[in-house]
Protein backbone atom coordinates (compact mmCIF):
# COMPACT_ATOMS: atom_id res chain seq x y z
CA UNK A 1 0.00 0.00 0.00
CA UNK A 2 1.68 3.38 -0.83
CA UNK A 3 1.22 5.49 2.13
CA UNK A 4 2.17 9.39 1.45
CA UNK A 5 3.75 11.03 4.74
CA UNK A 6 1.69 12.74 6.94
CA UNK A 7 1.93 16.38 6.89
CA UNK A 8 0.94 16.71 10.45
CA UNK A 9 1.57 13.51 12.52
CA UNK A 10 -0.05 15.45 15.25
CA UNK A 11 -3.14 16.36 13.80
CA UNK A 12 -3.26 12.76 12.41
CA UNK A 13 -3.39 11.55 16.36
CA UNK A 14 -5.82 14.20 17.32
CA UNK A 15 -8.54 12.51 14.42
CA UNK A 16 -7.69 9.33 15.55
CA UNK A 17 -8.32 10.49 19.04
CA UNK A 18 -11.90 11.77 17.85
CA UNK A 19 -12.46 9.16 15.93
CA UNK A 20 -12.68 6.63 19.28
CA UNK A 21 -14.21 9.21 21.09
CA UNK A 22 -17.24 9.18 18.77
CA UNK A 23 -17.48 5.99 18.60
CA UNK A 24 -17.37 5.14 22.14
CA UNK A 25 -19.65 8.35 22.67
CA UNK A 26 -22.68 7.29 20.07
CA UNK A 27 -22.86 3.72 21.00
CA UNK A 28 -23.11 4.85 24.48
CA UNK A 29 -26.34 7.17 23.84
CA UNK A 30 -28.12 4.05 22.75
CA UNK A 31 -28.27 2.79 26.45
CA UNK A 32 -30.39 5.21 27.79
CA UNK A 33 -32.89 5.07 25.35
CA UNK A 34 -33.11 0.92 25.47
CA UNK A 35 -36.24 1.59 27.73
CA UNK A 36 -38.10 4.01 25.72
CA UNK A 37 -37.53 2.05 22.61
CA UNK A 38 -38.94 -1.29 24.57
CA UNK A 39 -41.88 0.87 25.33
CA UNK A 40 -43.04 2.39 21.70
CA UNK A 41 -42.19 -1.08 20.37
CA UNK A 42 -44.75 -2.77 23.09
CA UNK A 43 -42.47 -5.66 23.30
CA UNK A 44 -41.28 -8.20 26.16
CA UNK A 45 -38.23 -8.77 27.48
CA UNK A 46 -37.49 -12.11 25.51
CA UNK A 47 -38.04 -9.97 21.99
CA UNK A 48 -35.97 -6.87 23.21
CA UNK A 49 -33.30 -9.42 23.54
CA UNK A 50 -33.59 -10.85 20.01
CA UNK A 51 -34.37 -7.47 18.53
CA UNK A 52 -30.99 -6.65 19.86
CA UNK A 53 -29.09 -9.03 18.23
CA UNK A 54 -29.77 -7.41 14.96
CA UNK A 55 -26.79 -4.65 16.50
CA UNK A 56 -24.47 -7.22 16.64
CA UNK A 57 -24.97 -9.17 13.74
CA UNK A 58 -24.89 -5.68 11.50
CA UNK A 59 -21.33 -5.20 13.66
CA UNK A 60 -20.11 -8.55 12.80
CA UNK A 61 -20.68 -8.76 8.62
CA UNK A 62 -19.88 -5.13 8.70
CA UNK A 63 -15.96 -5.51 10.21
CA UNK A 64 -14.34 -8.45 7.66
CA UNK A 65 -15.96 -6.22 4.85
CA UNK A 66 -14.26 -3.05 6.08
CA UNK A 67 -11.19 -4.31 6.81
CA UNK A 68 -11.15 -5.37 2.74
CA UNK A 69 -12.19 -1.76 2.02
CA UNK A 70 -9.85 -0.30 3.95
CA UNK A 71 -7.18 -2.38 2.61
CA UNK A 72 -8.24 -0.76 -0.60
CA UNK A 73 -9.17 2.84 0.25
CA UNK A 74 -7.75 3.27 3.52
CA UNK A 75 -9.30 4.17 6.39
CA UNK A 76 -9.98 7.30 5.99
CA UNK A 77 -13.53 6.96 4.22
CA UNK A 78 -14.25 3.72 6.23
CA UNK A 79 -14.19 6.17 9.34
CA UNK A 80 -15.99 9.02 7.94
CA UNK A 81 -18.45 6.88 5.80
CA UNK A 82 -19.32 4.57 9.08
CA UNK A 83 -18.93 7.32 11.31
CA UNK A 84 -21.71 9.73 9.84
CA UNK A 85 -24.07 6.76 9.54
CA UNK A 86 -23.74 5.75 13.10
CA UNK A 87 -24.84 9.41 13.79
CA UNK A 88 -27.89 9.64 11.50
CA UNK A 89 -28.88 6.69 12.91
CA UNK A 90 -29.27 7.59 15.97
CA UNK A 91 -32.51 9.36 16.12
CA UNK A 92 -34.10 6.44 14.32
CA UNK A 93 -33.41 4.32 17.29
CA UNK A 94 -35.36 7.25 18.76
CA UNK A 95 -38.12 7.24 16.61
CA UNK A 96 -38.45 3.83 15.85
CA UNK A 97 -42.15 2.12 17.06
CA UNK A 98 -42.15 -1.41 15.47
CA UNK A 99 -40.39 -4.44 15.79
CA UNK A 100 -39.71 -4.60 12.15
CA UNK A 101 -38.10 -0.86 12.07
CA UNK A 102 -36.51 -1.24 14.91
CA UNK A 103 -34.85 -3.90 13.92
CA UNK A 104 -34.07 -2.53 10.55
CA UNK A 105 -32.87 0.68 12.43
CA UNK A 106 -30.71 -1.62 15.13
CA UNK A 107 -28.61 -3.82 11.63
CA UNK A 108 -27.99 -0.66 9.87
CA UNK A 109 -26.33 1.42 13.48
CA UNK A 110 -24.58 -1.96 14.07
CA UNK A 111 -23.09 -2.36 10.80
CA UNK A 112 -21.89 1.61 11.23
CA UNK A 113 -20.65 1.23 14.57
CA UNK A 114 -18.64 -2.07 13.10
CA UNK A 115 -17.46 -0.19 10.41
CA UNK A 116 -15.92 2.74 12.02
CA UNK A 117 -14.59 0.12 15.26
CA UNK A 118 -12.67 -1.56 12.29
CA UNK A 119 -11.47 1.57 10.22
CA UNK A 120 -10.25 3.33 13.42
CA UNK A 121 -8.29 0.72 14.51
CA UNK A 122 -6.62 0.23 10.95
CA UNK A 123 -6.19 4.17 10.93
CA UNK A 124 -4.68 3.93 14.79
CA UNK A 125 -1.96 1.19 13.70
CA UNK A 126 -1.08 3.17 10.89
CA UNK A 127 -0.56 6.57 13.09
CA UNK A 128 1.43 4.52 15.71
CA UNK A 129 3.56 3.16 13.34
CA UNK A 130 4.65 6.33 11.84
CA UNK A 131 4.68 7.81 15.51
CA UNK A 132 7.53 4.78 16.40
CA UNK A 133 5.75 4.31 19.87
CA UNK A 134 2.70 2.79 21.58
CA UNK A 135 -0.28 4.79 21.24
CA UNK A 136 -3.31 2.28 21.02
CA UNK A 137 -3.82 2.03 24.54
CA UNK A 138 -4.14 6.05 24.53
CA UNK A 139 -6.50 5.84 21.55
CA UNK A 140 -8.98 3.30 23.41
CA UNK A 141 -9.19 5.17 26.77
CA UNK A 142 -11.06 7.76 24.59
CA UNK A 143 -13.20 5.28 23.35
CA UNK A 144 -14.10 4.79 27.16
CA UNK A 145 -13.93 8.08 27.90
CA UNK A 146 -16.40 8.99 24.75
CA UNK A 147 -18.90 5.95 26.85
CA UNK A 148 -19.18 8.09 29.93
CA UNK A 149 -20.12 11.17 27.83
CA UNK A 150 -22.41 9.66 26.02
CA UNK A 151 -24.60 7.60 28.10
CA UNK A 152 -23.82 10.14 30.81
CA UNK A 153 -24.72 13.04 28.55
CA UNK A 154 -27.82 11.23 27.62
CA UNK A 155 -28.90 10.84 30.90
CA UNK A 156 -28.62 14.09 31.64
CA UNK A 157 -30.43 15.57 28.85
CA UNK A 158 -33.50 13.24 28.89
CA UNK A 159 -33.66 13.77 32.99
CA UNK A 160 -33.73 17.76 31.91
CA UNK A 161 -37.16 16.99 29.83
CA UNK A 162 -35.99 16.14 26.15
CA UNK A 163 -37.81 14.15 24.17
CA UNK A 164 -35.37 10.94 23.34
CA UNK A 165 -35.52 12.26 19.52
CA UNK A 166 -34.21 15.72 21.03
CA UNK A 167 -31.51 14.28 23.10
CA UNK A 168 -30.53 12.63 19.60
CA UNK A 169 -30.52 15.33 18.04
CA UNK A 170 -28.01 17.23 19.95
CA UNK A 171 -25.79 14.00 20.48
CA UNK A 172 -25.89 14.00 16.53
CA UNK A 173 -24.69 17.77 16.62
CA UNK A 174 -21.64 16.76 18.42
CA UNK A 175 -20.93 13.91 16.83
CA UNK A 176 -20.81 15.27 12.91
CA UNK A 177 -19.03 18.06 14.68
CA UNK A 178 -16.19 15.81 15.77
CA UNK A 179 -16.25 14.25 12.64
CA UNK A 180 -15.49 17.56 10.54
CA UNK A 181 -12.59 18.12 12.76
CA UNK A 182 -11.12 14.98 12.02
CA UNK A 183 -11.76 14.74 8.79
CA UNK A 184 -8.93 16.85 7.29
CA UNK A 185 -6.37 15.24 9.00
CA UNK A 186 -6.68 11.98 8.85
CA UNK A 187 -4.37 9.70 6.76
CA UNK A 188 -4.86 9.48 3.34
CA UNK A 189 -3.93 5.88 1.52
CA UNK A 190 -4.58 3.75 -1.22
CA UNK A 191 -3.39 0.30 -1.78
CA UNK A 192 -4.23 -2.82 -4.25
CA UNK A 193 -7.72 -4.83 -3.81
CA UNK A 194 -7.15 -7.41 -1.05
CA UNK A 195 -10.17 -10.21 -0.83
CA UNK A 196 -11.83 -11.33 2.35
CA UNK A 197 -10.02 -13.85 4.35
CA UNK A 198 -10.62 -16.39 7.01
CA UNK A 199 -7.68 -15.52 10.13
CA UNK A 200 -4.83 -17.70 10.03
CA UNK A 201 -1.57 -18.76 11.81
CA UNK A 202 -1.09 -15.74 14.52
CA UNK A 203 -3.78 -14.02 12.90
CA UNK A 204 -5.59 -16.69 14.53
CA UNK A 205 -4.64 -16.82 18.05
CA UNK A 206 -4.27 -12.59 18.21
CA UNK A 207 -8.56 -13.10 16.95
CA UNK A 208 -9.27 -16.16 19.88
CA UNK A 209 -7.10 -13.66 22.68
CA UNK A 210 -9.23 -10.90 21.54
CA UNK A 211 -12.42 -12.57 21.99
CA UNK A 212 -11.36 -13.51 25.50
CA UNK A 213 -10.90 -10.59 26.46
CA UNK A 214 -13.64 -9.19 25.21
CA UNK A 215 -15.87 -11.95 26.63
CA UNK A 216 -14.35 -10.96 30.70
CA UNK A 217 -16.14 -7.37 29.53
CA UNK A 218 -19.59 -8.74 28.36
CA UNK A 219 -19.34 -11.15 31.54
CA UNK A 220 -18.98 -8.27 34.23
CA UNK A 221 -21.35 -5.93 32.14
CA UNK A 222 -24.06 -8.32 31.49
CA UNK A 223 -23.47 -10.92 34.78
CA UNK A 224 -21.25 -8.87 37.29
CA UNK A 225 -24.40 -7.42 39.24
CA UNK A 226 -25.83 -11.13 39.52
CA UNK A 227 -22.84 -12.33 40.91
CA UNK A 228 -21.87 -10.00 43.49
CA UNK A 229 -25.70 -9.78 44.69
CA UNK A 230 -26.26 -13.57 44.72
CA UNK A 231 -23.16 -13.53 46.78
CA UNK A 232 -24.36 -11.35 49.24
CA UNK A 233 -21.76 -8.45 48.85
CA UNK A 234 -24.02 -5.80 48.00
CA UNK A 235 -28.29 -5.20 47.75
CA UNK A 236 -29.71 -5.27 44.39
CA UNK A 237 -29.87 -1.30 44.06
CA UNK A 238 -25.87 -1.53 44.43
CA UNK A 239 -25.70 -3.85 41.91
CA UNK A 240 -24.09 -2.14 39.26
CA UNK A 241 -21.35 -0.64 41.60
CA UNK A 242 -19.12 -3.43 40.30
CA UNK A 243 -19.47 -2.59 36.78
CA UNK A 244 -18.80 1.19 37.62
CA UNK A 245 -15.64 0.58 39.57
CA UNK A 246 -14.45 -1.98 36.46
CA UNK A 247 -14.93 0.66 33.82
CA UNK A 248 -13.46 3.19 36.11
CA UNK A 249 -9.99 0.89 36.75
CA UNK A 250 -10.16 -0.19 32.69
CA UNK A 251 -10.15 3.38 31.33
CA UNK A 252 -7.59 4.59 34.02
CA UNK A 253 -5.06 1.53 33.06
CA UNK A 254 -5.28 2.41 29.18
CA UNK A 255 -4.37 6.26 29.99
CA UNK A 256 -1.45 4.94 31.43
CA UNK A 257 -1.18 2.05 28.75
CA UNK A 258 1.27 3.66 26.12
CA UNK A 259 3.70 4.16 28.85
CA UNK A 260 3.51 1.06 30.17
CA UNK A 261 3.83 -0.79 27.00
CA UNK A 262 6.58 1.41 26.01
CA UNK A 263 8.25 0.32 29.63
CA UNK A 264 7.56 -3.19 30.05
CA UNK A 265 6.48 -4.75 26.14
CA UNK A 266 4.05 -6.08 24.52
CA UNK A 267 4.74 -9.52 26.55
CA UNK A 268 4.94 -7.89 29.74
CA UNK A 269 1.72 -6.76 29.52
CA UNK A 270 -0.12 -9.81 28.29
CA UNK A 271 1.38 -11.76 30.90
CA UNK A 272 1.07 -9.21 33.60
CA UNK A 273 -2.73 -8.34 32.42
CA UNK A 274 -3.94 -11.97 32.65
CA UNK A 275 -2.05 -12.72 35.90
CA UNK A 276 -3.81 -9.23 37.40
CA UNK A 277 -7.09 -10.35 35.81
CA UNK A 278 -7.44 -13.88 36.73
CA UNK A 279 -6.05 -12.32 40.59
CA UNK A 280 -9.19 -9.81 40.38
CA UNK A 281 -11.28 -12.57 39.63
CA UNK A 282 -9.97 -14.58 42.21
CA UNK A 283 -10.57 -11.89 45.18
CA UNK A 284 -14.36 -11.22 44.04
CA UNK A 285 -14.92 -14.95 44.51
CA UNK A 286 -12.77 -15.98 47.23
CA UNK A 287 -11.68 -12.47 49.25
CA UNK A 288 -12.72 -11.37 52.46
CA UNK A 289 -16.39 -9.72 51.24
CA UNK A 290 -15.43 -6.49 53.49
CA UNK A 291 -13.02 -6.13 49.88
CA UNK A 292 -14.18 -9.02 47.57
CA UNK A 293 -15.74 -5.57 45.05
CA UNK A 294 -11.97 -4.58 44.90
CA UNK A 295 -11.78 -7.16 42.91
CA UNK A 296 -13.79 -5.57 39.63
CA UNK A 297 -11.31 -2.95 39.65
CA UNK A 298 -8.25 -5.78 39.43
CA UNK A 299 -9.96 -7.45 36.58
CA UNK A 300 -10.48 -3.76 34.79
CA UNK A 301 -7.05 -2.60 35.52
CA UNK A 302 -5.29 -6.25 34.00
CA UNK A 303 -7.99 -6.53 31.10
CA UNK A 304 -7.23 -2.44 30.12
CA UNK A 305 -4.35 -3.00 27.65
CA UNK A 306 -4.77 -6.55 26.40
CA UNK A 307 -6.87 -5.61 23.74
CA UNK A 308 -5.09 -2.83 22.73
CA UNK A 309 -1.54 -4.40 22.57
CA UNK A 310 -3.74 -7.45 20.55
CA UNK A 311 -4.64 -4.88 17.60
CA UNK A 312 -1.49 -3.43 17.56
CA UNK A 313 0.57 -6.82 16.59
CA UNK A 314 -2.29 -7.48 14.64
CA UNK A 315 -0.87 -4.39 12.94
CA UNK A 316 3.00 -5.37 12.73
CA UNK A 317 2.21 -9.14 11.80
CA UNK A 318 3.14 -10.33 8.27
CA UNK A 319 1.09 -13.35 8.02
CA UNK A 320 -1.92 -11.35 6.72
CA UNK A 321 -2.68 -8.00 5.56
CA UNK A 322 -2.84 -5.57 8.54
CA UNK A 323 -6.72 -4.09 7.58
CA UNK A 324 -7.47 -8.23 7.00
CA UNK A 325 -5.92 -9.02 10.31
CA UNK A 326 -6.96 -6.19 12.50
CA UNK A 327 -10.72 -6.83 11.03
CA UNK A 328 -10.60 -10.79 11.75
CA UNK A 329 -9.08 -9.58 15.29
CA UNK A 330 -11.94 -7.02 15.56
CA UNK A 331 -14.93 -9.84 14.22
CA UNK A 332 -13.93 -12.62 16.72
CA UNK A 333 -13.94 -10.12 19.63
CA UNK A 334 -17.33 -9.13 19.04
CA UNK A 335 -18.16 -12.72 18.68
CA UNK A 336 -17.17 -13.25 21.93
CA UNK A 337 -19.34 -10.28 23.42
CA UNK A 338 -22.05 -11.66 21.43
CA UNK A 339 -21.64 -15.43 22.25
CA UNK A 340 -19.72 -14.82 25.70
CA UNK A 341 -22.95 -13.91 27.93
CA UNK A 342 -24.88 -16.92 26.58
CA UNK A 343 -22.45 -19.21 27.16
CA UNK A 344 -21.66 -18.18 30.56
CA UNK A 345 -25.22 -18.36 31.40
CA UNK A 346 -25.32 -21.89 30.30
CA UNK A 347 -22.18 -22.41 32.06
CA UNK A 348 -23.99 -21.08 35.27
CA UNK A 349 -26.91 -23.13 35.21
CA UNK A 350 -23.93 -26.67 34.98
CA UNK A 351 -21.63 -25.23 37.90
CA UNK A 352 -23.24 -22.04 39.10
CA UNK A 353 -22.59 -18.41 38.60
CA UNK A 354 -19.24 -18.21 40.30
CA UNK A 355 -18.27 -21.77 38.68
CA UNK A 356 -18.67 -19.71 35.57
CA UNK A 357 -16.63 -16.81 36.67
CA UNK A 358 -13.38 -18.88 37.79
CA UNK A 359 -13.69 -20.48 34.36
CA UNK A 360 -13.22 -16.77 32.87
CA UNK A 361 -9.90 -16.63 35.52
CA UNK A 362 -8.92 -20.04 33.50
CA UNK A 363 -9.12 -18.45 30.45
CA UNK A 364 -6.96 -15.30 31.44
CA UNK A 365 -4.37 -17.90 32.14
CA UNK A 366 -4.19 -18.96 28.67
CA UNK A 367 -3.96 -14.99 27.73
CA UNK A 368 -0.81 -15.02 30.18
CA UNK A 369 0.42 -18.36 28.57
CA UNK A 370 0.03 -17.07 24.87
CA UNK A 371 2.22 -13.56 25.65
CA UNK A 372 5.34 -14.68 24.37
CA UNK A 373 3.91 -16.03 21.33
CA UNK A 374 2.87 -12.82 20.56
CA UNK A 375 5.28 -11.29 21.38
CA UNK A 376 7.93 -13.12 18.65
CA UNK A 377 5.18 -12.61 16.15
Amino acid sequence: MTRPPPSNPAGARLATRLAFLVAGFVMACWAPLVPFAKARAGIEDATLGLLLLSLGIGSVVAMPVTGALAARRGSRPMILGGGILLALLLPALAVADGTTTLSIALLGFGAALGTIDVAMNVHAVEVERRAGRPLMSGFHALFSIGGFAGAGGMTALLAAGLSPFAGTIVATGVALTALAVAAPRLLAARGDPTPLAWPRGVVLLLALLAATAFLVEGAILDWGALLVTGMGLVGLAQGGLGYMIFSVAMTVGRLAGDRAVRRLGTARILFGGGIVTAAGFALLLAGPSTIAMAGFALVGLGASNIVPVLFSAAGRQRTMPPPIAIAAVTSLGYAGILAGPAGIGLAAQRIGLPGAFWTLAGLMILVSLAARRVARA
